[in-house]
């Protein structure tokens, strides 16, 4: 399995481009978008991989970042969403765009992307939503199991302040479909000064944060 591929840019396709690795050319999918912000030819880069594998085909998926790739493995694991419709939603859609999407179940968003239509927009924010639910219910159980006598002031605070506000609630549901942990989060949180700040503001504060 492929975690990243660094290496020399050496060429850029409609679909796809290539990256040196060794004297090994790596043949990578990725988005538009994702294509225009790796740079110039010859530059060195680091993509984040998605490798594939089918009866008929093995293929390598690229992103610029973690959150997209994470962002690319939820839309697979909907049905009816293939390769090649996730990579279009990615040249359209930032991360954070598309999970502030699902928590406030935009169906307009999804529908602005090529190849999705309301049947289909519904189908991801439904599913998606349902696998939200149960990381969540993991992720709460397991921080219970560890800390059942050892509560802090502090993560009281923590909790309060998110029981309290909906758009911190609906950002720690977004940031949680990235595949970030909540505890993670709600530290995070802990250093934004959240004062004015929209839904998706928080999202791309909180991503900043956690990327680090």
């Amino acid at each position: 399995m492929l975690a990243y591929i660094k290496g020399t840019l050496e060429m850029k396709m409609t679909e796809y481009v290539v990256i040196d690795v060794g004297g090994l050319g790596y043949k990578v999918f990725m988005s538009g978008t994702g294509m225009d912000q790796l740079g110039d030819i010859g530059s060195q880069v680091k993509v984040y991989t998605y490798y594939r594998v089918r009866e008929d085909d093995i293929s390598i998926y690229g992103f610029n970042t973690n959150e997209e790739l994470r962002m690319f493995e939820l839309l697979l694991s909907v049905s009816g969403v293939g390769a090649k419709t996730a990579l279009a939603m990615l040249a359209v859609c930032t991360p954070s765009e598309f999970v502030l999407a699902i928590v406030s179940e935009d169906i307009n968003v999804l529908t602005s992307i090529p190849g999705i239509g309301p049947k289909s927009a519904k189908r991801i924010i439904l599913e998606l939503k349902d696998k939200i639910k149960k990381e969540q219910q993991i992720q709460e159980l397991t921080s219970v199991s560890k800390n059942n006598n050892a509560i802090s002031e502090t993560n009281i605070k923590v909790k309060q302040m998110i029981e309290n506000d909906n758009k911190v609630q609906e950002a720690v549901a977004a940031l949680q479909v990235l595949g970030y942990n909540k505890k993670e989060i709600e530290k995070a949180f802990m250093k934004i000064d959240k004062t004015n700040l929209t839904t998706e503001d928080l999202i791309k504060k909180g991503l900043t944060i956690l990327a680090n």
